[in-house]
């Protein structure tokens, strides 16, 4: 690596982007992945015995999933072919495919790696099977959405998919360590604004090299502090640490906040939290949670502001859209609290690991063919809507632990019509 540290490269190359300059010469060089890449990791296992197979890579941007690719198609002896799915079609799968048909008539396989696989559609997914499956290609694909809803279950199961992880502290550190020794001098900045330029990168670890070129890059013979920093990049500087303590004090204020019916101290967390730059969907995310285990069923309506106010922000965007997770957080504050949801859902859980083995009532079980219906499939089962009043008072439970008192509704907001409702349900089944 030190060669490409020389001044005479620096100079040489000055029209390429930096990050572009830093790319991994090998796999060892990729930062952190380790815990793919490292002989003892999934893919490190795969080049050390020369078997690789086809792949997804599901990861953040800027974590180098294009970098691998190269690195894997190098270290397997590969041709290595490229295409993005952004701005590929069915002629140029069909070129590619084609062309590493012809290539392995000569002995030679290809790594086909494709960028946003995720944007190819179903049918466009589908192509790639047969030469997957047939080995003319070894897939690649790189994707920054989860691939069990992205991509089709039938291409799913002819790769593996590996998740890489943001860039933390560590990574960051060596990046710049080796930036620092390209250019031959230590980045012009303070520790702090150091810290903060870390912060802006955000686990990318391509942006984190070009927020570092723009620094490198300033005529200037002292240190930049953090504020400075900060208005050179035109960046509002963070609060506070979005991965760290901060992080975690302030949601877990918001949380308590909400929980305890404080409104005006629920709206000056969300506040804190989305001026330190913290990501507003990270926040609805929390809220979701809070309508469901602080809330549930005394408000029913609380879950459905929460998505509502998801999709209206998602839908404007900052600031506009961070006034309808005003509006969530204070009518999570105002609500009437219960976590009678989250109490019997843990009670539910436990119960189903201790009787797992145990079926369905009979009674409770389809009976489309006659050996099913033989079997008693069905047998006295009692139609609700049917009956007076529309509770059967049959039970769903298995035979064998007989009816259970899991949720336990509170007398707050709703849940109090559901508590009377439900003890004259459980007296039926009890008969």
């Amino acid at each position: 690596m030190s060669d490409l540290f020389t001044q005479s490269n620096l100079e040489g190359d000055l029209h390429r982007p930096l990050a572009d300059l830093m790319r991994p010469k090998s796999l060892d060089e990729v930062v952190g992945q380790a815990h793919l890449l490292n002989p003892q990791g999934a893919i490190g296992r795969m080049i050390g015995q020369k078997r690789l197979s086809s792949m997804i890579l599901w990861g953040p941007p800027g974590v180098g999933k294009t970098s691998i690719a190269r690195l894997l198609a190098d270290a397997s002896d590969l041709e290595f072919n490229s295409l993005s799915a952004v701005f590929s079609g069915v002629a140029d799968l069909r070129k590619a495919f084609e062309a590493a048909a012809h290539l392995r008539t000569t002995g030679r396989g290809t790594l086909l790696f494709v960028d946003e696989i995720h944007r190819f559609n179903r049918a466009q997914q589908d192509g790639f099977l047969p030469y997957v499956e047939a080995g003319i290609v070894t897939l690649v694909g790189a994707t920054t959405q989860n691939p069990s809803f992205e991509l089709n279950n039938a291409l799913l199961s002819r790769t593996r998919v590996f998740v890489l992880k943001r860039l933390e502290t560590d990574g960051l550190t060596e990046l710049l360590r080796r930036v620092e020794a390209f250019y031959g001098r230590a980045v012009p900045v303070t520790d702090e604004a150091c810290t903060l330029l870390m912060d802006f990168a955000d686990g990318d670890g391509r942006h984190f090299l070009t927020l570092l070129e723009e620094v490198f890059a300033l005529p200037i013979d002292t240190l930049m502090d953090r504020e400075a920093l900060a208005q050179f990049l035109q960046r509002r500087a963070p609060a506070y640490d979005k991965n760290k303590d901060e992080h975690y004090n302030l949601i877990s204020a918001l949380h308590k906040s909400v929980r305890a019916s404080d409104p005006d101290a629920s709206l000056y967390w969300l506040a804190r939290m989305l001026q330190g730059g913290e990501d507003p969907l990270f926040i609805a995310r929390r809220l979701v949670r809070m309508a469901s285990e602080d809330i549930g069923l005394a408000d029913p309506t609380a879950l459905r502001v929460v998505m509502a106010a998801r999709d209206a922000f998602m839908f404007l965007g900052p600031p506009e859209g961070e006034l309808a997770l005003a509006q969530a957080t204070l009518h999570l504050a105002c609500a009437p609290k219960s976590n009678a949801i989250y109490i019997a859902f843990k009670k539910a859980q436990a119960l189903a690991t201790r009787t797992a083995e145990l079926p369905p009532p009979a009674r409770f079980l389809n009976a489309p063919t006659k050996f099913m219906q033989d079997q008693g499939y069905g047998v006295g089962y009692l139609y609700d809507p049917d009956v007076q009043g529309g509770v059967s008072g049959q039970s769903g439970f298995p035979d064998t632990i007989g009816p259970q008192d899991l949720y336990t509704p509170t007398e707050h907001g709703a849940e109090a019509r559901i508590l009377e409702k439900l003890a004259s349900w459980r007296a039926l089944r009890r008969g």
